[in-house]
């Protein structure tokens, strides 16, 4: 089995010593994605804002691993504030609207941001 490492321009870099995500086989296993901005700087506005930028920074990282957030089969949610979860949900629903996959979600002492979130997907090599 092949391991690839992905990096894309198109998310958030890793705030430490880590890919965004690693291609083996036929699954993408990619990192927790926080709600950064290509500059680092935290997206502003709260948790609802911070929870879609989230999500699109792992949708960016997906895409370029060329699988995308249809291909999860898990994913964890960290939050910062449990009060959070039902707007969560919500948002979750948006970005995993038919066949979500399973899902953790936990309270986390995050560094400074509402949210982080990884997955596991699923892509078969043709």
């Amino acid at each position: 089995m092949s391991k690839r490492v992905v990096h894309t321009q198109d998310a958030a870099p890793p705030g430490g010593p880590y890919s965004q995500a690693v291609v083996a086989g036929d699954f993408v296993y990619l990192a927790g994605a926080t709600p950064h901005r290509l500059d680092r700087s935290l997206t502003p506005g709260g948790f609802e804002p911070q929870a879609r930028a989230t999500f699109d920074n792992l949708s960016a990282v997906a895409t370029a691993s060329g699988a995308s957030l249809a291909d999860a089969v898990r994913v964890g949610v960290y939050l910062l504030d449990l009060d959070n979860f039902a707007a969560m949900n919500e948002i979750f629903a948006e970005y995993f609207p038919t066949e979500p996959p399973a899902r953790t979600t936990l309270h986390a002492n995050l560094p400074g941001f509402e949210i982080e979130v990884d997955a596991v997907l699923y892509r078969p090599r043709s």
